[in-house]
């Protein structure tokens, strides 16, 4: 049996189970990891400035194609905490990303040795499993395992500790023998999927809502078909846009409090059967529940069986994998549609589709500092339907999410349940790596452009270029909106004069002064004819130089965007709707008035 170091066991274990690229910060810890990771070749290995900003790369890059698994490596001590954010917004979003720490020798972790931290232990909460490997010889099985776990059920990260003695210790494996663990993902029955079916049938005004377990499980595909053969419009949650084409004749908008459109809340509050495959019922999508579930009958397909009835109880709950179930939905509802038992649903749809053409927001303003309206309504003419767009939280978000295009599943890529700011450059560089001649465009906010800027740089010194839109108001934009309940506006206001930039008035930090000196391009826009030659420029420079490419839009320091605080049936529209076609000239469906 072949001899060599547990370190490189473990690295020869990532190659046979697919990984081809790591994200990381080295440390006197991990070396032996590094060391192996060098001598084996075959993991390309992204130098990241920050550690949680390495966790992100990890989730971006697995989030952008089926069958990525991100790895992201670290020290040992503050390494491993640094990631626990990353951790979080993996599993908040089952996410997989294998977190990989060095570790103090075992015979001191009980002495207080530097940066020993029981890592496995604070981890534990925010991980599927997270263990610290006592024994050389189970580095093999603890890492089989980790791989197993995090494909197995509902995806997950994985955080696997090694002490450094225990990576520098030989054993014997010989990586030719190696197998992955099948993974185990439950199936619904074919009973199960005839009585959601029926149910189905028997409604009026159904609809598909159609959750990221979808995309997790690389059903999209299955769930069109699925919702073409019955004709029932489908409801994409947040993590789920992109399961079908905005444009496409059954997509009926999304529903939420925020990230949601005029025409998707007005459809979902028409419907009387709602199936829900691969979605947990996220309180920004539901809102008060009364509103939400009143008059309607449930069904919730979701693979991890303790998440039906976590938020309220369906009328019927399957456990089961979503590829698994959409395949019986399709095989069930070919059936019946030969045999003329499906209901027409073509009414409800086009109803659907009249509301779409209705119920719009307004984009078009040429208001002097930018409105960020018209910063979204040019990024659609500018980004066509192969777009990837990477963010997370704040208004930037929410109002990206009512107003630009999605065509593709895997092509808006957001952290969802944790939405920690910073998380959108080094998540957009994960993205890029994970597919280098895709069009990525980040969104961000001012304040979560800050937080991890120093990742540009990786994106400098390893040519990774994407084009990020950076809408600055000096402004901590959705604290502030929420602030208004309590009647303040305390400690959200970014502006400050700077010294050494005074044509930027108050808006404080100079973007392009800091990602130039990080490496990358920039461009700065006042005014809103400036938009679109400034993202068509940005794509040319990305091209052309293979780094990120800013472009900042100054707005207006104040815009509230439209949500509500309560229910789906009360949102707030704050700023004027749209009410002619030239309000709104790049919506899908061009405005009807009536």
């Amino acid at each position: 049996m072949p001899r060599m170091t547990a370190a490189r066991a473990a690295v020869e274990i990532l190659k046979r189970e697919g990984v081809s690229n790591a994200f990381g910060v080295p440390g006197a810890a991990i070396n032996p990891f590094y060391a192996a990771l060098k001598a084996s070749g075959g993991v390309h290995h992204t130098l990241a400035r920050h550690v949680e900003g390495a966790s992100h790369m990890a989730e971006g890059y697995t989030r952008a194609k089926a069958g990525n698994i991100g790895v992201c490596i670290g020290t040992s001590g503050p390494a491993g905490t640094d990631m626990i954010t990353g951790l979080y917004s993996a599993i908040a979003d089952s996410i997989p990303i294998l977190c990989i720490t060095g570790q103090a020798p075992t015979a001191v972790l009980h002495k207080e040795d530097f940066q020993a931290v029981d890592i496995a232990s604070i981890a534990k909460p925010v991980t599927k499993a997270a263990t610290t490997v006592l024994e050389a010889a189970q580095v093999p099985g603890v890492f089989q395992q980790a791989f197993h776990l995090m494909r197995t059920g509902r995806p997950g990260p994985v955080l696997i500790d090694l002490p450094i003695d225990v990576q520098l210790t030989e054993i014997e494996f010989d990586p030719e023998l190696y197998e992955p663990i099948p993974v185990h993902k439950p199936a619904a029955s074919r009973k199960q999927i005839e009585r959601a079916v029926r149910m189905l049938n028997d409604s009026e005004r159904p609809v598909l809502v159609a959750g990221g377990g979808i995309i997790n499980a690389d059903a999209s595909e299955l769930l069109v078909e699925f919702a073409e053969l019955t004709g029932v419009p489908v409801i994409p949650t947040l993590m789920g846009w992109g399961i079908l084409p905005d444009d496409h004749e059954l997509n009926a908008g999304m529903v939420g409090l925020q990230t949601s459109h005029r025409y998707g809340n007005a459809n979902f509050l028409e419907s009387d059967f709602v199936l829900g495959i691969g979605n947990r019922w996220a309180n920004r999508h539901t809102g008060k529940l009364d509103v939400y579930t009143q008059g309607r009958t449930f069904v919730h397909v979701d693979i991890e069986p303790t998440q039906i009835g976590k938020i309220f109880a369906p009328d019927l709950g399957i456990a089961s994998d979503a590829k698994a179930a959409l395949t019986l939905f399709v095989e069930v509802a070919r059936e019946l549609k030969a045999a003329g038992e499906l209901k027409d649903r073509s009414a409800w749809a086009a109803s659907t589709q009249e509301r779409k053409a209705t119920l719009q927001r307004r984009t078009h303003f040429d208001n002097v500092p930018l409105k960020p309206q018209r910063v979204y309504e040019e990024m659609n003419r500018a980004f066509g339907p192969e777009t990837r767009y990477v963010t997370t939280i704040g208004l930037s978000q929410i109002a990206g999410a009512q107003m630009l295009h999605v065509y593709k599943p895997r092509h808006w890529i957001n952290c969802g349940q944790a939405g920690p700011l910073g998380w959108t450059i080094p998540a957009a560089l994960g993205v890029a790596t994970a597919d280098p001649e895709g069009t990525v465009v980040a969104l961000s906010g001012d304040y979560d452009f800050q937080f991890m800027l120093e990742e540009l740089a990786v994106g400098a010194q390893h040519r990774i270029p994407y084009v990020h839109v950076l809408v600055n108001n000096s402004y901590l934009g959705l604290i502030r909106q929420a602030q208004r309940n309590f009647d303040i506006d305390f400690q959200v206001n970014l502006e400050f004069e700077n010294l050494n930039s005074p044509e930027l008035g108050v808006y404080g930090v100079d973007h392009v002064k800091v990602v130039e000196g990080l490496g990358c391009k920039a461009i700065r826009v006042t005014e809103p004819d400036q938009l679109l030659p400034a993202f068509e420029e940005a794509k040319k420079l990305a091209a052309e130089f293979r780094v990120p490419v800013v472009v900042e839009a100054i707005l207006e320091r104040v815009t509230n965007i439209a949500m509500s605080g309560t229910d789906i049936a009360s949102v707030n529209e704050f700023e004027d709707i749209a009410t002619d076609p030239s309000h709104a000239p790049t919506a899908i469906r061009p405005l009807t008035v009536s």
